[in-house]
């Protein structure tokens, strides 16, 4: 062999070697500093800085202990995956804390002292198979006296991962969490099961709803009756829930209640698709059974929401599997959702069936922020007609070319919106059984305006909160697993944290609902259906210009039975018609086919640069990296 083959072979061995031991060197050295590279757009995979912000606080050390079957055999693959990536993240928290924040691992064994203090922290062993050792994956998390338990830890909440242990801390460190009052019209509480129904058989009760169930985890939550005249002190944040049928007197304790300093957030609606009772009693009492609103409220801060119209969006419109275009379940992305703010600045997507709007102008001392907001190319249609005539809101579409809002938050000083006193109470003796003309009573303890400047939140939606709206819940080894679907259920958290003053934790749970969709495909799929909608209207004005033209036509026959016979006009009418509709079959097949090819190429796209993107980039960088080695070797 030759010597410079030898030489060649000999540099090329070295190199490799050298490249091992740096790539070597660094894992070791960033492993020692426990540093890891995040390159998702979010940062998902390293400590927000909100988490960093409640570390900041601890004064006292906080124990967690993770209790992980790792020697188990009869742990599933994937647990045990999971469960490493769980201590990593554990680790980053103990690094971050500087300190304050103590780890300890325990690998419970059936009949151990692990297993024993896992009972005692309030984790419970879950049995994957008959016949094998239970399994453990939960954190319990104290300071103190105080303690909170994750019993378990289930991937398909990873993205939560880190919202869920730093709500833990938090709440170990903060005890005494906010009171929140909550008045509904809707099941929001669930309903016990009926003893009566119980001994025959027959479970009738219902769990409360998640968003109440997560809120729970961070506040003290108090049921507010809808007939409340009075808003207990304690309450700093109330929130007001399709309120159906509510009175002057409850709307005057509200509107006392914030001028007090309390906080408000208000989900208000013109068609309350989730509403049970509206569901049964639709065809019977009208639209209005399901309809809430704060009437007096709302025109005391210059606000109007039309309770007879929602909003159709065909940008935001959403697309069924079968081809079905619903305008009035509005799916929202970036676009609809204002970013620079810390309530919705990390929510990416929500759903909002059969909103309604906020229009007018914010009265004197108020500022408006718009946090969610319809398309230009929306319009406000018949509530009626907006849960059961999809074909026909497309078919009748015209963009009113104004971003209708969808939730608002108004702060600034209020004044009250009953300026002349407490609105009298109805007389229940009158004799003709009509109410006595209104006259509202002078209250000596009434409070005209707010000291200071105050908040209120405003949604154009209650659907939005329901279980079939924002999450999907599955049962996992006996656990119920929530699991986000889109930001709705962020969104509420989010105004509720704000309101109260803590919003460390917006930040971190705003990554567990954050996904990427295909912005491309959506507007693709928009521009063809005003394509669609363009096509099929013209189409329409032929149609009815073609039968306007034969109806002249046989006005001017004389004799009955000529009636019934088209004239050569009429015929030549008529074919002019038929042939147009060929044409517009063709061109709407052509939108379609279009639409798919466009479609097929940009995944095709983006499946060629995930998948090959990195090989090709390494493989050019070795071409290169060779082309400049070997430029070198013949210069010398």
């Amino acid at each position: 062999m030759k010597q410079k083959n030898i030489e060649t072979l000999l540099y090329s061995t070295i190199g490799v070697v050298a490249l091992f031991i740096v790539i070597l060197a660094f894992n070791l050295i960033a492993g020692a500093f426990k540093q890891r590279l995040d390159l998702t757009a979010e940062k998902a995979y390293t400590l927000s800085a909100g988490t960093k912000k409640i570390l900041s606080r601890l004064d006292t050390p906080v124990t967690i202990r993770y209790y992980f079957s790792k020697s188990g055999n009869n742990m599933p693959p994937q647990l045990k995956t999971y469960g490493q990536r769980v201590e990593d993240l554990l680790a980053e928290y103990k690094q971050a804390a500087k300190g304050k924040i103590v780890i300890e691992k325990h690998d419970p064994q059936p009949d151990s002292d692990d297993e024993d203090s896992a009972h005692i922290n309030g984790i419970e062993g879950q049995t994957y198979a008959i016949g094998v050792d239970r399994i453990y994956l939960g954190i319990a998390v104290s300071q103190l006296d105080e303690k909170v338990a994750l019993p378990f830890l289930s991937p398909d909440r990873e993205r939560l991962l880190e919202y869920d242990i730093s709500r833990a801390i938090s709440r170990v460190i903060n005890p005494t969490p906010p009171v929140i009052g909550v008045m509904t019209a809707l099941p929001m509480f669930g309903q016990p099961v009926d003893p009566m129904t119980r001994r025959m058989g027959r479970q009738q009760g219902e769990e409360p709803w998640v968003v109440i169930s997560e809120l729970k985890k961070d506040f003290t939550i108090k049921e507010i009756p809808m007939t409340a005249t009075k808003i207990d002190d304690e309450i700093k944040v109330l929130a007001v829930i399709h309120p159906k049928d509510i009175t002057e007197a409850t709307q005057y304790a509200i509107d006392q209640f914030i001028m007090r300093g309390g906080r408000l957030l208000a989900f208000l609606d013109p068609h309350a698709y989730f509403d049970q009772k509206h569901d049964q009693m639709a065809q019977v009492m009208g639209e209005s059974s399901g309809q809430s609103t704060l009437d007096k409220l709302l025109k005391a801060w210059g606000l109007e929401m039309d309770m007879n119209k929602v909003v159709a969006d065909m940008d935001f419109a959403n697309h069924q599997p079968n081809g079905t275009v619903m305008p009035s379940v509005l799916m929202l992305s970036r676009k609809a959702i204002k970013e620079d703010d810390v309530v919705t600045g990390q929510i990416d997507n929500m759903v909002l069936p059969f909103a309604g709007a906020f229009t007018g102008k914010p009265a004197d001392g108020l500022k408006e922020d718009v946090l969610l907001k319809a398309s230009a190319n929306s319009q406000l249609i018949e509530g009626m007609l907006s849960a059961i005539g999809s074909e026909q809101i497309v078919k009748d579409f015209k963009a009113a070319n104004v971003n209708y809002a969808l939730a608002v938050r108004l702060t600034g000083k209020f004044k009250t919106a009953f300026p002349n006193g407490k609105p009298k109470e109805k007389d229940k003796d009158s004799k003709d059984g009509k109410d006595e003309p209104k006259t509202d009573v002078a209250d000596p303890n009434q409070l005209k305006e707010t000291k200071g400047d105050s908040a209120v939140i405003l949604i154009a939606d209650t659907d939005m909160v329901s279980d079939q709206a924002c999450v999907q819940v599955q049962n996992v080894l006996g656990y119920k697993i929530v699991q986000p679907v889109n930001g709705n259920l962020n969104f509420v958290q989010s105004c509720i944290e704000q309101l109260s003053g803590d919003s460390d934790l917006i930040s971190l749970r705003s990554r567990g609902t954050l996904n990427r969709p295909f912005t491309r495909l959506k507007e693709m799929e928009a521009a063809a259906g005003r394509q669609w909608e363009d096509k099929a209207k013209e189409l329409e004005a032929k149609k009815a210009e073609t039968e306007r033209k034969i109806s002249e036509l046989q006005q001017h026959k004389e004799g009955s039975q000529q009636k019934f016979i088209l004239s050569p006009e009429q015929q030549k009418e008529l074919e002019n018609y038929k042939q147009t509709q060929v044409k517009f079959n063709k061109d709407l097949k052509d939108v379609r086919k279009q639409l798919r090819q466009d479609t097929d190429a940009l995944q095709f796209k983006t499946k060629v640069l995930n998948i090959a993107g990195v090989p090709a980039l390494v493989a050019l960088t070795g071409i290169v990296l060779a082309f400049i080695k070997r430029k070198k070797t013949a210069a010398k």
